[in-house]
């Protein structure tokens, strides 16, 4: 069995990932959870920045590829979409990516994201592109 968290700590978070605050704390191809802080990722009214969450499953859904796609394939998001159902304004909040579809050429993932409490804040999906080998 493959250690893909291992894999991604050794390879780095990109550099937005960093600045959101962005943890990945379970990787496969198929789920994926991570957080974020809300603090520093928020509207100039104290709620959670709708593209703050757009970034945390846009992430997700990004290394999830790369995961089933291999490491020297390109992978680039085509298609994401979320709806904002609960503010967050303090904590952090959870994401859970689960695989819906993992082809040779496409992939998607549906991002549930939830806020301490445990309700969710916002659902996502997103769809990335294979391209060639690197």
């Amino acid at each position: 069995m493959t250690d893909y968290l291992s894999a991604i700590k050794a390879r780095g978070i990109g550099a937005l990932d960093k600045k959101m605050g962005i943890e990945i704390i379970e990787a496969s191809p198929n789920r994926l959870v991570a957080t974020m802080p809300v603090e520093g990722n928020t509207q100039p009214i104290g709620l959670l920045h709708g593209g703050a969450n757009v970034v945390l499953a846009e992430s997700l859904g990004s290394i999830g590829t790369q995961l089933h796609a291999g490491a020297d394939r390109k992978i680039v998001g085509v298609d994401i979409n979320a709806t904002h159902h609960k503010s967050a304004t303090s904590g952090k909040v959870t994401a859970v990516a689960t695989a819906i579809s993992l082809g040779r050429t496409l992939c998607s993932y549906n991002v549930e994201i939830t806020n301490d409490q445990g309700e969710r804040t916002c659902t996502a999906r997103i769809t990335c592109l294979i391209l060639e080998k690197r």
